[in-house]
């Protein structure tokens, strides 16, 4: 039976991973090709007239925020978007349909947004070195935030197909929520440099703690405590987890 659930979310993510790579030129560089803007226009433009931040250029400073704001947004778009195309072309009918655990169907596609914005990271911090040297303090910490944070907003994503009712759904949440709390979350600043009121309310965004973990494993500073940030995303991981299992499993708006 366990060979059975295998060779079902092995196919499930090949399959994940086969869309996003058929159109790599809509979902691999669009958001390097935005990285490589906001390096050079923040970066060189704004970041020389700013000058350090916590002892690092300005440019060094930015460049895991911007690894991981890309990361967030790839994850979250490509399980959004291709879990709701199932739902609109009734295709997800067929898995539930099927003799296959929730727990796989949703690992199916968290791979794939998993995958997606791995390979996305890899390729914006490629970007990142044609303008500022690699500084890597912490490759653990590096690796658990990029995969926690990844995991997470695939499933955040998860959780939006399942909700849409139509391809203007999709990208409300984006567009609306993700984004704001994104430039909110410290990529182009420290909270610290925040009135202390300001910085209490900067710390009810979930963002500020995935990028100071990332940062922290960049270049060894961070604005919260490291065992906060992991809390946090584990936390937020096994919520969304839950939802989107009971969702599935119950078939919440998936049934026609």
């Amino acid at each position: 039976m366990f060979n059975l659930y295998l060779t079902a979310l092995k196919s499930l993510a090949i399959k994940e991973t086969n869309r996003y790579m058929r159109i790599w030129v809509q979902t691999l560089v669009p958001p390097v090709i935005t990285t490589s803007l906001y390096f050079v226009i923040f970066g060189n433009l704004i970041g020389g007239r700013i000058g350090e931040m916590a002892g690092f250029s300005y440019m060094e400073f930015i460049v895991p925020g911007l690894i991981m704001m890309s990361v967030i947004t790839s994850s979250y778009s490509n399980v959004a978007s291709s879990f709701f195309s199932q739902k609109f072309q009734k295709n997800i009918e067929e898995l539930l349909v099927a003799p296959v655990p929730t727990h796989v169907i949703i690992w199916g596609f968290v791979i794939g947004g998993l995958g997606r914005s791995i390979l996305v990271g890899a390729l914006v911090t490629l970007i990142s070195l044609f303008f500022v040297p690699l500084h890597v303090f912490s490759w653990t910490m590096v690796i658990v935030t990029l995969l926690l944070t990844a995991v997470l907003f695939s499933l955040a994503g998860l959780l939006n197909g399942i909700f849409a009712q139509s391809f203007d759904d999709v990208s409300i949440v984006p567009t609306f929520v993700l984004q704001p709390l994104t430039y909110l979350g410290g990529v182009f600043y420290s909270i610290s440099m925040l009135p202390p009121i300001w910085q209490a309310v900067s710390k009810v965004n979930p963002i500020v703690y995935m990028i100071s973990g990332f940062r922290f494993g960049f270049l060894g500073v961070e604005d919260v405590p490291l065992a906060i940030s992991i809390a946090i995303l584990v936390l937020f991981i096994v919520v969304l987890y839950s939802v989107c299992w009971y969702l599935i499993d119950r078939g919440r708006g998936l049934r026609s």
